[in-house]
């Protein structure tokens, strides 16, 4: 496993991250801390939740697995989402999150967490209360530092701008779905978190599967995977996806590349995603002990440069036109020797 450091930050972090999210619906305690257990062998020491997977069930499997264990784990964890069904019981207020990061403090059984972020923007609370909050739990030794999760570069932006107008504590990571099939983050965000320090912590690094090959562009899915349960299942719809053609010149191209390495998809896949610049630490999310085996083969692999532009340009989004391409490309590059931009 190679390390690097959180964002800006001191902290040091293996360049893969467990995520949580099925621990306690599709993955059971037992099957949890089985991946727990392999994770850590494996030199990561970074584990994400959030206090709505599973209505904090996912919380209280990690703490306590971390009861009955010792040892030097990174733990982040996320508020924002609704936590009841009173008014108050969502948002980043300082009062929900105030009483949210309490909760998620006790489920996983511990004084405080290094990392807390908001789960996403919240456009009826002042930006100022939100962050005044994370300042103060820093303050408190509750908090070693403050992230973001599907911010948009504005937002963003906005957030840095303001704690450096406070001189509070810089916010270290951005959390945000970022895989071959989904890069127009590029665009505006992940400049944003450069020009910030941010690191970023990719999640569904592996396109809800699509990406591992277990899906047909001809056969509508059915069985134990999440587009089986589920077949128009969010942005991974299978309906939306198996007609679009970029997705198949995607895949294709990650196959390839496999099949020549002797190597599975995703493996592939989590290589050219861990060497995006600013990427951190990529976040691995698995049902099975046997999945995240397959995910973490892919520690210490790194992809050519000529493989890496195979699967770039199958993969480019296609802003060919202004202001991300073409003419909007020429009018922000200005070299330092003389001429005409």
């Amino acid at each position: 496993m190679e390390y690097r450091t959180l964002g800006t930050s001191g902290a040091v972090v293996s360049t893969y991250a467990l995520g949580t999210m099925t621990f306690g619906n599709e993955t059971d305690e037992a099957g949890a801390h089985a991946q727990l257990d392999r994770y850590v062998e494996a030199g990561g020491n970074f584990v994400d939740t959030a206090d709505v997977y599973n209505a904090g069930v996912s919380e209280e499997i990690i703490g306590r697995w971390l009861a009955k264990k010792s040892g030097d784990v990174m733990l982040a964890t996320k508020g924002r989402f609704p936590t009841g069904e009173g008014p108050n019981d969502v948002g980043t207020s300082r009062r929900h999150l105030r009483q949210a990061l309490e909760a998620s403090l006790r489920r996983l059984g511990v004084d405080h967490v290094d990392l807390y972020q908001l789960h996403a923007w919240d456009p009826i609370t002042p930006l100022d209360e939100t962050l005044s909050f994370l300042e103060d739990a820093v303050r408190a030794g509750k908090i070693s530092y403050g992230g973001l999760s599907n911010f948009t570069g504005w937002q963003l932006q906005k957030a840095c701008d303001l704690i450096a107008h406070r001189g509070w504590s810089r916010l270290v990571t951005l959390q945000p779905q970022y895989n071959l099939l989904v890069r127009e983050i590029e665009w505006e965000i992940v400049p944003a978190a450069q020009e910030n320090g941010l690191g970023l912590l990719p999640w569904s690094p592996l396109g809800g599967g699509w990406l591992t090959g277990k899906y047909s562009f001809d056969e509508e899915p059915a069985g134990a995977t999440r587009l089986g349960e589920n077949p128009d299942r969010g942005v991974e719809s299978w309906y939306r996806r198996s007609r679009n053609q970029r997705v198949r010149d995607v895949v294709d191209a990650v196959r390839e590349i496999a099949g020549k390495r002797g190597i599975s998809m995703a493996q592939v896949a989590l290589a050219w995603l861990v060497d995006r610049p600013a990427v951190t630490s990529v976040i691995l999310g698995a049902r099975t002990l046997d999945q995240l085996d397959d995910n973490l083969a892919a520690a210490d692999l790194h992809l050519t440069a000529e493989e890496s532009a195979t699967l770039d340009e199958a993969s480019d989004p296609g802003a060919a036109d202004y202001p991300y391409g073409g003419p909007g490309v020429a009018q922000r590059d200005r070299p330092i020797s003389g001429g005409r931009a």
